[in-house]
């Protein structure tokens, strides 16, 4: 049985960072891609938005780790960070080998971050359908 703060659904700004991580990462493949196939010039928009992803990955992983009834999260949301930071080292790099894994860590990010938002949609659609007083 969970306690009363374990059954509240997740906080309004945890939610919107677990919907807004996908959107950001699959804009980053769209810009990516523009970027190798048409303008070169998208190359900073890329940057620019892989540096602003830092904002739901972050709240996600403060969220998990400092709010009690989002520690379910912790295991993901430090995987999801650890992945963003090796995307950001392996972009930055110079050499052929860590710029070729980029894409790939860039897709290991999305699905990671695809899997969390499904738990968190899920937990607030229980939330959503149990009877009022019920305890999940």
């Amino acid at each position: 049985m969970r306690s009363l703060p374990d059954a509240l659904p997740p906080p309004a700004p945890f939610v919107l960072a677990a919907r807004a991580l996908p959107l950001g990462l699959l804009a980053q493949f769209l810009t990516a891609g523009q970027a190798l196939f048409r303008d070169g010039g998208l190359w900073d928009a890329h940057a620019a938005l892989g540096v602003t992803l830092a904002l739901p990955v972050g709240g996600l992983l403060g969220g998990a780790l400092l709010v009690r009834r989002l520690r379910g999260f912790a295991t993901s949301a430090c995987l999801i960070a650890g992945l963003y930071v090796a995307q950001v080292v392996l972009g930055a790099a110079d050499a052929a080998l860590p710029l070729s894994l980029h894409p790939l860590n860039g897709a290991l990010l999305l699905a990671a971050s695809l899997v969390l938002l499904v738990r968190v949609e899920r937990g607030r659609d229980a939330m959503a359908a149990a009877p009022a007083g019920a305890k999940p």
